[in-house]
């Protein structure tokens, strides 16, 4: 496989500089020195390792990309940017026929599969890229594909604890939800309790300091109406590293699709990638 050139969009944002620092560890992928970036930001340019990364603003990267493409041949997008920027972003993807890796969450997720499916090039995008939630997430469907119903009349409590400067509610929490909604429990996306208090995440979850700021830990609490049964469901992921290796499967992922021009679909979640066996 030769060499694909990456750019990471969502710089200066921790998740997207540490997809940046794997990029330039891993001999399969190149680092491309240019990053979408929101119009509030107010550097040109930021330092990962001891690569300069040119950061362009949605009033700027028009003016750049076709230079950066006519560059860097073969260049996909991985995006880790804001939820105000998802929708946006994935059009100027399609527009420039820059295949994309999407892990941000939030946006109009439909209008966001639209522009995918209508667009020329294919795209992954998931709520979440650690594969190992993909996996329990692809379980908890097979349960509710398979036994409708199972929990008719059990209530649900959710909690998710994210670093305070994640804007959305966690779209992993949204998925596994309308799985326990297909098993049968009466609960609304609205009341997912969202803990973003670093004093309350340290002192009452226990997360350690070091992973204040990059950290993901859910929990489903199930109980039968009479109190005489209790199921509960824990994933907890500290720091961001967990996230790299399935976005970079996804990458290798699209890349095949589009080396051997196989793309008749266009949209595909991280289930396709791990069913692939990237």
């Amino acid at each position: 496989m030769n060499c694909i050139p990456i750019m990471i969009s969502g710089l200066p944002g921790n998740v997207a500089r540490v997809m940046a620092e794997a990029v330039l560890q891993d001999e399969r992928f190149s680092l491309v020195p240019f990053s979408l970036t929101g119009e509030e930001i107010t550097d040109g340019q930021v330092s990962v390792d001891q690569t300069k990364i040119t950061l362009l603003k949605p009033s700027e990267r028009e003016d750049k990309i076709n230079e950066i493409l006519e560059s860097y041949p073969g260049c996909m997008c991985i995006d880790y940017t804001h939820p105000t920027a998802v929708n946006d972003n994935a059009k100027f993807y399609a527009a420039h026929k820059i295949p994309f890796v999407m892990g941000t969450t939030g946006g109009d997720r439909q209008d966001l599969e639209r522009t995918v499916k209508n667009g020329p090039m294919p795209a992954v995008i998931a709520p979440n890229m650690a594969k190992q939630i993909v996996g329990l997430q692809a379980m908890l469907e097979y349960a509710a594909n398979t036994f409708p119903g199972l929990f008719k009349g059990f209530t649900l409590q959710v909690k998710e604890s994210h670093q305070q400067g994640k804007a959305d509610t966690s779209g992993t929490a949204k998925a596994l939800v309308a799985c326990f909604n297909q098993l049968g429990i009466d609960f609304d996306i609205s009341s997912i309790e969202k803990i973003r208090d670093p004093k309350i995440q340290k002192e009452d979850l226990g997360v350690e300091e070091q992973y204040i700021e990059g950290h993901a830990w859910h929990t489903y609490t199930i109980k039968a109406p009479d109190g005489s049964a209790l199921f509960e469901l824990t994933h907890n992921i500290n720091g961001r590293q967990n996230y790299v290796s399935g976005t970079f499967d996804a990458v290798v992922f699209l890349k095949d699709k589009i080396d051997s021009n196989a793309f008749e679909q266009k949209l595909f979640t991280m289930i396709d990638v791990l069913t692939a066996g990237k």
